[in-house]
């Protein structure tokens, strides 16, 4: 099927590599192979990135990359990132570009949570991993001059989905108090019943498959689809009394993505149980289209995102 892509990113879709998690260990190398030079090439000026070791909730540590800007004052605000994979693949390498500028542009103390992969860690090992690192620095907040009152949540993807269901996570566990979930092309229905997820079969980086196998991963074989899933392992499950109370939303979905439709029913859901929401559309796009950094759409989409963390971090 031909798609109506912007023309920058159709340009740089030949260079694009493929991604398949039905040979999942190939599919980590080759993620990691790439990424590695990524990050070594990476403009860290004005951020000193770190590395916290915390207790895991299973017992073993679990690792939070930070991001602190040289050149800004306590307390910083906290952006707590959760990286995209189908929660099967990637590392905060995956935004390790994106959480440096989110870090100089907010002047915010930026964290990404190396959560624990399906299948090997089903749900919810990877959604308690990222309770426990916010949890664990909203307690060492005077230590890392962070200010807990003013903290925003942000996911790619299956990152999305994970924000969205540690958001109602912290709402329901008596705070910490979350001031913005921002979710881009969020992971939200493992029903894959919407009329983008049953379109979009063959659409790059990102289709109806992959999203089949991602959720299988994650749930357990035979699992999704079915009535016993969980609305925080699947949040657009969720009742219009599990959302109310939660904390502002922006959401952000690509026009050819088989995620895009949920994402769109998430926002309006969420704007019934008077959650304040923005939803945008972005035109021409595709799951994944962020990694074309010089297209126009991305770079305004990055934009948008600057300024509403801005705003709603204080910043």
């Amino acid at each position: 099927m031909r798609h109506a892509f912007d023309p920058e990113l159709a340009a740089a879709l030949a260079m694009s590599p493929e991604v398949d998690i039905s040979d999942l260990a190939a599919a980590r190398a080759a993620q990691a192979a790439e990424l590695a030079g990524t990050v070594e090439r990476a403009d860290s000026t004005g951020v000193t990135v770190g590395l916290l070791r915390v207790p895991g909730p299973d017992g073993a540590e679990l690792a939070l990359r930070t991001y602190r800007p040289q050149d800004a004052r306590g307390p910083l605000p906290l952006l707590y990132t959760m990286h995209g994979g189908g929660f099967v693949l990637g590392s905060p390498d995956v935004d390790h570009d994106e959480n440096l500028e989110f870090c100089r542009e907010l002047k915010a103390f930026v964290v990404s949570v190396d959560y624990r992969l399906a299948p090997e860690h089903r749900y919810p090992a990877a959604l308690e991993d990222c309770w426990t690192g916010l949890s664990a620095l909203v307690g060492r907040s005077a230590e890392l001059g962070l200010a807990p009152d003013r903290i925003a949540l942000r996911g790619d993807s299956a990152g999305a989905g994970l924000a969205a269901g540690l958001a109602m996570l912290a709402r329901d566990r008596g705070g910490p108090r979350i001031r913005l979930q921002q979710l881009h092309s969020p992971a939200l229905d493992d029903r894959l019943e919407t009329p983008s997820a049953r379109e979009f079969t063959d659409t790059p980086i990102w289709n109806r498959h992959s999203a089949h196998l991602s959720w299988e991963a994650y749930l357990g074989t035979g699992v999704p689809g079915g009535a016993a899933v969980d609305r925080l392992a699947a949040p657009g499950r969720a009742s219009a009394a599990d959302l109310a109370g939660l904390p502002p939303a922006h959401v952000t979905v690509m026009q050819f993505d088989p995620l895009r439709d949920e994402g769109i029913d998430y926002a309006r859901a969420l704007l019934a149980a008077g959650v304040p929401t923005e939803l945008h559309v972005l035109p021409g796009t595709f799951h994944g289209s962020g990694m074309v950094v010089h297209a126009a759409v991305v770079q305004r989409a990055h934009a948008e995102a600057v300024a509403v963390l801005r705003r709603a971090l204080g910043r």
